[in-house]
């Protein structure tokens, strides 16, 4: 109900909706940031930067889940942080770990050297590959598909995971193994190339 309100503030500019969402959606984002980057004034930064491009992107937007829509923003926010940050040097964090992860299933160039893709088809093809992986995520047990989650998409570390879910790191680590195979020949079976 909190969301639907605070969507209503800021669809009428109303200046309150930015405390507002710091207040309901801050610890939640400060989370996501923390898993990204190892440095307290980028998460706060990223927090300001999450909050002000929330308030300029509604309106046109109108998100359905307020809390999806805020956690992406300060996701893609600490992304772009980090980046900006290692330019120059490796990074910390759990970012760096997942990717090198996530690099062993799908290379971010799947078909490299293969073809030269217009900017449309390199959409289309990034559309069908989340099509795919979401697929893929439904037919996971929930556990399977929590582990995952949280391990990809907020960079939780094993520990983290394991103490959330209530199991070993060992657990969690086979259990990542084992869905990353099991990813890997989903994938292929569709049709991508990795």
């Amino acid at each position: 109900m909190e969301s639907l309100k605070i969507i209503e503030m800021l669809l009428k500019r109303d200046e309150k909706a930015i405390s507002e969402l710091e207040i309901h959606y801050g610890n939640y984002c400060k989370t996501i940031a923390k898993n990204i980057l190892s440095d307290d004034e980028d998460v706060k930064e990223c927090l300001n930067d999450t909050l002000l491009n929330t308030w300029n992107s509604i309106p046109p937007n109108k998100p359905d889940n307020l809390l999806t829509y805020v956690g992406k923003i300060m996701r893609n926010n600490a992304i772009n942080k980090l980046k900006y940050n290692t330019a120059e040097k490796r990074g910390s964090g759990e970012y760096t770990v997942v990717l090198d992860e996530v690099s062993e299933i799908i290379s971010s160039d799947n078909n490299a050297g293969n073809k030269s893709y217009s900017p449309v088809e390199n959409v289309v093809e990034k559309k069908e590959l989340v099509r795919i992986i979401n697929e893929f995520l439904s037919m996971l047990s929930r556990e399977t598909r929590v582990i995952f989650v949280k391990r990809y998409w907020y960079f939780s570390s094993i520990k983290e995971i394991a103490n959330e879910m209530g199991v070993t790191e060992s657990k969690v680590k086979m259990t990542l193994k084992r869905t990353q195979e099991k990813l890997k020949d989903y994938l292929q079976k569709e049709g991508i190339k990795l």
